[in-house]
């Protein structure tokens, strides 16, 4: 099955639809999902939406092209947008988003305990998965404060796309775990007999953790549980309400990947996850396809004819130092030219005078007519270098499409360079709504 025979991703309706409030764009690392996010955004913004772009791309990419100094975890204003809509993009703030959980969830002093706990500031700067659950956090802020009419979310850039979905779980799960709970015990307890009981009955687990970690870090672990027992509950139920938001319809996953087997290995795998979960997918985006205007000319064709212009013997014959040379010596056959007086006393129409002699090309010429061919063959080779990569993206699509012929495509043409102006992003998503 190729790929034209497959369904094709409609872009256009997508962002068009009132019913459409969250639009995730996710898939491997490198494939474009930045580009592809604010290229949506700048597109729905201009076709009457008002749009917010959120995106957890350290590389601050996104606040270049749209011309915005930096971006932050408040949603900035993008200028020059074209048409009645709005567009607005914020970059997540992963500790900020942390501490606002806290500051939102907890009265004043317990507030300040929890930030300023040594445990707590490295939880929330680098735990795993702590990233992609805050990225859902601000999302269900976003859709929580009803202020805008689509969400378009760039994922983070994971080692597997699908760390994304598990985030929210697994921080859940290690925020209810046994671990977490024997250490909520003393305090629970209360008072002596609380750390008697943590003498006691926990022992040996502390002189172990007290040796790996230090005895400060346990008490730091110790002392954060403690502030955060009565927010461990809220963690787990705005969880549960993130992963049921991604679920409802008025969510849309764009899966984003390159025209090479990894990057479509991982789209696929994505696809039959959000498939199990019971997750609305709209379709994949192909980034970065390469094409050609004369594909009719095949690659073999193409290195047939660079061959046949080396074997004609003028690609193969160098220059040397025929400059120098008598303009003689360019042909033997040429007639020998007499250099006398007396030949040049000829008179012009007697025979034998200049005018009857046959002409002599100028070396430079032979010269021009071989650097044009070796030309014409060096491009040919390129052409077929270029026919080739063709036939192996083609085959690497119709092996997607094969597995998944359910799955709605569109191709964005590879572009000579990056993309860093509103102009480029505007381009790019005409290019998302035309495919290839």
């Amino acid at each position: 099955m190729t790929l034209d025979a497959s369904a094709r991703l409609e872009v256009d309706p997508l962002i068009d639809d009132p019913a459409t409030r969250i639009i995730v764009c996710c898939g491997a690392g490198g494939v474009g999902k930045t580009t592809t996010a604010a290229a949506l955004g700048v597109r729905a913004a201009e076709r009457g939406r008002k749009v917010v772009v959120l995106t957890i791309d350290p590389a601050r990419r996104l606040a270049q092209s749209m011309g915005i100094d930096s971006l932050d975890n408040t949603p900035r204003r993008v200028k020059g947008i074209e048409g009645d809509g709005e567009l607005h993009a914020m970059m997540l703030d992963m500790k900020r988003t942390f501490d606002e959980i806290v500051e939102a969830h907890a009265d004043a002093e317990r507030a300040r305990a929890i930030l300023e706990n040594p445990f707590y500031q490295s939880l929330s700067a680098g735990f795993a998965g702590t990233q992609e659950y805050m990225a859902m956090e601000k999302l269900g802020q976003l859709r929580g404060r009803e202020e805008w009419d689509l969400i378009v979310v760039d994922t983070p850039p994971s080692r597997s796309a699908l760390d994304f979905l598990d985030a929210p779980k697994r921080l859940g799960s290690f925020l209810d775990g046994k671990f977490i709970k024997l250490l909520m015990a003393p305090a629970k307890v209360g008072g002596r007999a609380g750390m008697k009981f943590l003498n006691v009955g926990m022992s040996m687990m502390t002189g172990t953790l007290g040796k790996l970690l230090g005895g400060q870090l346990l008490r730091d672990v110790q002392t954060f549980v403690a502030a955060m027992d009565t927010m461990f509950g809220g963690f787990r139920t705005r969880a549960d309400a993130t992963y049921r938001l991604l679920q409802a319809p008025g969510t849309a996953f764009v899966v984003v990947a390159a025209p090479e087997r990894d990057a479509l290995r991982e789209a696929a795998y994505f696809v039959e996850r959000l498939a199990a979960e019971d997750m609305p997918l709209a379709g994949l985006v192909l980034n970065r396809v390469h094409g050609s205007e004369a594909a009719r000319l095949s690659a073999e064709r193409a290195l047939a004819a660079a061959e046949n212009l080396d074997e004609s013997g003028i690609v193969d014959q160098g220059p040397g130092k025929t400059g120098g040379r008598d303009a003689a010596a360019v042909s033997p056959e040429s007639p020998a030219v007499d250099h006398s007086p007396e030949a040049r006393e000829v008179p012009p129409d007697a025979p034998g005078s200049p005018s009857e002699v046959p002409e002599v090309h100028d070396v430079h010429e032979v010269h021009g007519v071989q650097t044009a061919q070796q030309l014409t063959a060096g491009l040919l080779r390129l052409h077929a270098e270029r026919m080739q990569v063709l036939a192996r993206e083609q085959r690497t699509r119709d092996r997607f499409t094969a597995l998944h012929p359910e799955v709605p495509v569109t191709e964005v043409p590879a572009l000579p360079g990056d993309v860093h102006d509103l102009a480029g992003l505007r381009a790019i998503g005409t290019r998302l709504a035309a495919g290839s």
